[in-house]
């Protein structure tokens, strides 16, 4: 018995600071869990207070996980992004949001907030089960499946914006095959005949990765006239890869740059 207590005398302890710190982070941790449980408990109430006007979504109770490539936008970039999505939409507008739940959250929020006389209708394909809280809106969604979908989602989005997990050449290829797929269209709007005089009846497409796909994005999306712009999306928690917006139209927040 006197030897287990040398032992343990002899153990290694963290100093008051370090203890302090690793409290924060389990508090802060058990306290993030709480939200999220409690947001999971009383999803439906709390969809109605926002849909009502009463109260905004956040991406709080959400923690974003770095190994799995989480990475949640600054309001303000998720705001500016939600709205273009939303510009000239109507009552029968689709748009889809793959792999970005910050702009999909903010989307929610702009049309709560009775701003919108529109209610275009959402859908958030997205590999986080986390936000399948979204009952009515979540589609489960893996870039390495990225066909394996509800076949009454195919070309029917006239909206679209994608946010791939990963900087990869496979992931890329993987994520536009999804987009083309959801696509309602696949023609430039710049030399489409079809586009009405403001653009409204273009497909709109939105792509933000990392600038060193910049190549492959403009191939991938060529069709439909995607290229580099010149905003550049900040993240909540910063990014230390270089971000870029990729999109087939030019808007009041950006210009085409290439």
């Amino acid at each position: 018995m006197g030897s287990l207590i040398e032992d343990d005398d002899d153990m290694p302890q963290l100093s008051s600071d370090a203890l302090s710190a690793l409290q924060d982070f389990y508090t802060e941790r058990d306290t993030r869990q709480k939200q999220f449980e409690d947001l999971q408990a009383n999803a439906e109430d709390e969809f109605d207070q926002v849909e009502a006007g009463g109260k905004k979504l956040t991406m709080e109770a959400f923690t974003e996980d770095w190994n799995a490539s989480q990475f949640w936008y600054h309001d303000d970039t998720a705001t500016a992004l939600a709205r273009q999505l939303l510009h000239n939409a109507t009552d029968s507008t689709r748009i889809a949001v793959v792999s970005a739940p910050s702009a999909f959250i903010q989307l929610k929020n702009l049309l709560a907030s009775g701003e919108y006389k529109c209610k275009p209708q959402l859908t958030l394909l997205e590999y986080d089960q986390r936000f399948s809280v979204f009952k009515k809106e979540f589609v489960p969604y893996d870039f390495q499946s990225p066909l394996k979908l509800p076949s009454e989602l195919k070309a029917s989005f006239d909206r679209i914006i994608v946010d791939p997990p990963f900087l990869s050449q496979d992931c890329q290829t993987k994520a536009a095959l999804t987009v083309r797929w959801l696509a309602r269209s696949w023609t430039n709007p710049t030399s489409s005949a079809a586009s009405g005089e403001d653009g409204s009846d273009s497909f709109r497409l939105v792509v933000c990765t990392g600038e060193r796909m910049e190549s492959l994005i403009t191939k991938l999306y060529a069709g439909v006239g995607a290229r580099t712009t010149s905003y550049e999306p900040r993240h909540a928690k910063g990014l230390s890869n270089e971000f870029r917006c990729y999109a087939n139209f030019e808007c009041g927040d950006w210009t085409w740059v290439s």
